[in-house]
């Protein structure tokens, strides 16, 4: 893989940073949704043929990671087009990507995502949301929490479980669900953390769907299911690095003007050396989510889990560093509504939950890096 990026890259992080800056923190992300739609960012990543860029989860990364730096995120990005275009552009019928694609591509329709589930957690294979087959029909029947943006998008990408007829074992299937299906109702949960986008309790009814509502092979739900997941985790690493830069910045700006005694304070080694260690953190977190996003790019599935586990768990550690090394460097100004850094405290912490814990990834490479036995 290339380890500096491209004249291309550069000058796409540079024209979205340029957008990010004209909308800044107090952006209208509708206004931002349809400014970024039109030039062609949202659907960098899809293929050319529906409207899409025919670039990858590597430009669609630098989109992200720029309008967070810049302190405007889209986090339905995550969702729409990196998990849910990705999906379909890989493995929707003919009828689904026609469909689907061109809208996700130019900001007109969103898919949300549904995976987790109350008593799942991070644990993908004890999820009990079901189909079986009513003649032609799907009936899908079970429940999803902490689903995003759910109100915002015209249909959700659910992950369900169908019966093998040969085993009798449940496998994994990805069913796209119109908004205004019968029996799929939502609840907004009251979360502390105020986004833009709102988190959702999904629950579904014996909903009716059309047999070509499944996505993809019935019989390859597991490798349908991971060409979504790692592009969620390299996203995420975007969308954190993006949020520790903007932190990081806000923080070298004051510490540039802020005088108390004869210099500015980030003439002081005890404010420099913890700024100048986030952004090494930050920069090292980068290098992993493209080495990801490469592999993913590349076609190396296997590569690309390990690597975007990775780079999602160094982005999150790292963006929760900054953020929280930034507020202490403006003291009590670090709290105020006028600076913009408080609500990035528990924003931060996002990235080490979601949308898989920090702990889960250690497993991960526990076991499948290292050789070392399960504990589960």
């Amino acid at each position: 893989m290339p380890t500096t990026e491209t004249n291309e890259h550069k000058a796409l992080r540079a024209a979205v940073s340029a957008l990010g800056k004209r909308h800044g923190r107090t952006y209208d992300r509708e206004q931002l949704w349809s400014e970024a739609a039109k030039l062609g960012y949202l659907g960098v990543n899809l293929p050319e043929a529906y409207g899409g860029g025919g670039g990858g989860i590597s430009e669609l990364s630098i989109v992200l990671e720029e309008l967070g730096a810049a302190g405007c995120p889209l986090l339905m990005m995550v969702v729409s087009p990196a998990i849910c275009g990705t999906v379909i552009a890989r493995f929707g019928t003919a009828a689904q990507k026609q469909e689907w694609l061109p809208g996700i591509a130019d900001g007109t329709r969103t898919m949300a995502f549904g995976i987790t589930e109350p008593d799942a957690g991070s644990n993908s294979h004890r999820i009990t949301t079901t189909a079986h087959r009513d003649g032609t029909d799907w009936l899908l029947t079970g429940r999803k929490v902490f689903i995003s943006g759910v109100d915002l998008a015209d249909a959700t990408l659910i992950v369900g479980r169908t019966e093998d007829s040969r085993t009798g074992r449940l496998k994994p299937c990805l069913f796209i669900v119109p908004r205004d299906a019968p029996g799929f109702t939502r609840r907004q949960i009251d979360m502390e953390l105020q986004a833009t986008e709102k988190q959702f309790e999904l629950t579904l009814d014996d909903v009716r769907l059309p047999a070509d509502a499944l996505v993809g092979d019935e019989d390859a739900g597991l490798l349908q299911l991971f060409a979504g997941l790692n592009p969620e985790r390299i996203m995420t690493a975007a969308f954190a690095i993006g949020m520790g830069r903007y932190a990081l910045a806000r923080a070298i700006e004051y510490a540039r003007d802020r005088t108390v005694w004869d210099a500015p304070i980030g003439a002081h080694q005890a404010i420099a050396h913890p700024l100048a260690q986030a952004h090494i953190d930050l920069e090292l977190a980068r290098l992993m989510m493209q080495k990801a996003a490469y592999l993913y790019d590349a076609g190396d599935d296997v590569g690309a889990g390990e690597a975007a586990n990775m780079a999602k768990y160094a982005a999150g550690e790292a963006c929760v560093r900054a953020v929280d090394q930034s507020v202490h460097t403006l003291g009590g100004n670090g709290l105020t509504r006028e600076f913009g850094l408080a609500s990035l405290i528990t924003a931060a912490r996002v990235a080490r939950i979601a949308p898989v814990s920090r702990e889960m990834i250690l497993n991960y490479v526990s076991h499948q890096t290292l050789g070392l036995p399960k504990s589960y």
